[in-house]
């Protein structure tokens, strides 16, 4: 990128007054368009990274980027995503076909009927 050049200030640091007990600043900004960049005191240094107009008020690109992986990640519709957290809490609760929960053993032909239909809908997709 072009526009993303890194320029020091006009002050570097070896020609400075810095005494050797003083703490140096550092300064890493970003300016946008044609922004100028701020000038450096005694004893600190600016570094500037110069981005386009565009991009003054968006989201930093790598966070997006960032953004975008995890959806593709995660990428679930609805129903799946409740039928997944049905799937999950069916297990403590009545007719769960399970041996946790209260009258977990009678869910155990709605099982298998659900894995019936299941199956039967690998075999025939719409």
């Amino acid at each position: 990128m072009t526009g993303s050049l890194l320029a020091l200030s006009p002050v570097k640091a070896e020609d400075s007054n810095v005494t050797s007990g003083e703490v140096e600043r550092w300064s890493i900004l970003v300016t946008y368009g044609e922004d100028s960049c701020p000038e450096a005191t005694s004893g600190e240094i600016v570094v500037c990274a110069r981005q386009p107009e565009a991009e003054r008020y968006r989201i930093p690109k790598d966070v997006r980027e960032k953004e975008k992986e995890e959806e593709a990640q995660y990428a679930m519709s609805w129903t799946a995503q409740f039928q997944n957290h049905e799937d999950e809490a069916r297990l403590g609760r009545p007719n769960s076909c399970s041996v946790v929960g209260t009258n977990g053993f009678t869910g155990c032909q709605a099982a298998a009927l659900r894995q019936w239909f299941a199956e039967r809908n690998l075999d025939n997709p719409e």
